[in-house]
């Protein structure tokens, strides 16, 4: 999206750009469900864990970087699940999550801006969620089988 604005040397109109900020979105499978961290900061409610892209970073790394910060675990088996783009699905900024899924391994602790951690099973996945992360669940939970879990029966509000 442009928007102009002046230049304060010249009063020129200068193309200002602003662009959507990248983050990733982490859905980590344990025994017995999926890991989920209760935000600390606004937006509240409980979430994947997951954060902002660092400079320099890749979206790989990102994602496990963000993974250990929350939750502790060490995260293996990664791979890409899909994109998130709605500009509304975070009532901060306008961001795009790539979503990566993988396996936990370790003390499932919480860290970072995680008030609490915990793993759900899909059918106790609570209401609440932050950001897109219900409609992120749903799309998972309906095309794919956990590994610790097949019966894969519940159903995900958002």
């Amino acid at each position: 999206m442009k928007k102009d604005i002046v230049c304060p040397h010249c009063g020129k109109p200068v193309e200002r750009y602003r662009n959507p900020i990248p983050t990733v979105d982490i859905i980590i499978e344990m025994e017995g469900g999926i890991v989920l961290v209760e935000r600390k900061n606004p937006p509240l409610g409980w979430a994947l864990p997951g954060g902002f892209v660092d400079y320099g970073e890749s979206l790989e790394e990102a994602a496990l970087r963000e993974a250990k910060e929350e939750t502790s675990l060490d995260v293996h088996s990664i791979a890409q699940f899909g994109a998130y783009s709605d500009p509304n699905r975070d009532p901060r900024l306008h961001t795009i999550s790539v979503v990566f899924t993988g396996r936990g391994k370790g003390e499932l602790r919480a860290g970072d801006d995680a008030g609490n951690v915990r793993v759900f099973s899909p059918e106790n996945i609570p209401g609440d969620l932050a950001f897109d992360h219900g409609r992120i669940l749903k799309d998972y939970i309906g095309g794919h089988r956990l590994i610790s879990n097949s019966a894969m029966s519940g159903r995900i509000k958002g």
